[in-house]
């Protein structure tokens, strides 16, 4: 199969992912998105592994649970956060960085080459995104940058060592592992925050069918078969198709306006993608002379 179609499948994830907001807000808003997360990760998590009917080895546990905890459980938690305490477009953009911390990451710990033209990406996506996303009149929050930026690290680790730990067995058996994991970790703290059964109307639950299956099982299969073929950091950058996506549904769906600057902020997050696949170097530095 060819890399352009790979990368394609690869950026459907965040694409997909972009539509989370829109099916919160009109099917689920009065949950907490803790207990969304949780419902999202888990009930998808256990219906994949009634397919696949296969159980991760006992060696393997300690990887699984660190990386549905990476993916999904960390991640999620510093994104409620986040989404919580600052306005929607500083969180999204602290998320940008999570590209050029995978570049670093991949350098440290897989012994990729460092390329100028991936780095380069990734400042423009952070630019683009901001120029999307960001109004003059966001307020920052101590607590909610920190976990944006944790959120950001999380999911830069989770894809590093994705790439690292490759065990034996196709994508979806991965996804399947992952995401019970993340989902069991998530339990205690949607517990801790909703301890009262909460009640769902059939709206809801259309919405959490959405989310787990689509938006989460689907996606993330395709994320992860991604990151088994194509480098980290080439696989990170698409991230911004997440947010590209979210404007584009507010537009089409939600009748948003669309301003020039987040014209060409879209424009802008789309070049970086480009930039990331391209093969232009501009290295100034790297760990090992070694390409992956």
């Amino acid at each position: 199969m060819s890399r352009r179609l790979d990368l394609l499948l690869t950026a459907l994830a965040p694409a997909i992912w972009g539509s989370s907001y829109i099916v919160t807000t009109q099917f689920l808003p009065e949950h907490s998105a803790m207990t969304v997360a949780f419902l999202r990760a888990l009930p998808a998590g256990l219906l994949l592994l009634l397919i696949v009917r296969q159980l991760p080895p006992l060696n393997w546990l300690g990887k699984i649970f660190i990386l549905g905890a990476l993916n999904f459980s960390i991640f999620w938690a510093m994104l409620f956060i986040s989404a919580y305490r600052l306005p929607g477009g500083v969180a999204a953009t602290l998320g940008a960085v999570q590209p050029l911390i995978v570049i670093f990451l991949s350098g440290l710990v897989l012994q990729t080459q460092i390329r100028g033209g991936q780095i380069l990406a990734a400042l423009l996506g952070i630019a683009g995104v901001a120029l999307l996303l960001l109004t003059p009149a966001a307020k920052l929050d101590t607590v909610g940058v920190l976990a944006g930026l944790g959120g950001a690290a999380a999911m830069a680790a989770g894809v590093v060592l994705t790439r690292k730990w490759q065990p034996p067995v196709p994508p979806l058996t991965f996804t399947a592992w992952q995401m019970t994991a993340g989902g069991l970790l998530l339990l205690p703290v949607a517990l801790w925050i909703t301890p009262e059964i909460p009640s769902f109307s059939p709206a809801n639950l259309l919405g959490l069918a959405y989310l787990g299956l689509i938006g989460g099982a689907l996606t993330y299969v395709l994320w992860f078969r991604g990151i088994a073929r194509i480098d980290p950091a080439s696989v990170s950058i698409l991230g911004v198709f997440s947010p590209l996506s979210a404007v584009l549904l507010g537009w089409v769906v939600m009748g948003e306006t669309l301003s020039p600057s987040q014209g060409a902020g879209a424009l802008l997050a789309l070049f970086s993608v480009w930039l990331g696949q391209s093969k232009l170097n501009l290295r100034p530095f790297s760990f090992t002379s070694q390409k992956v």
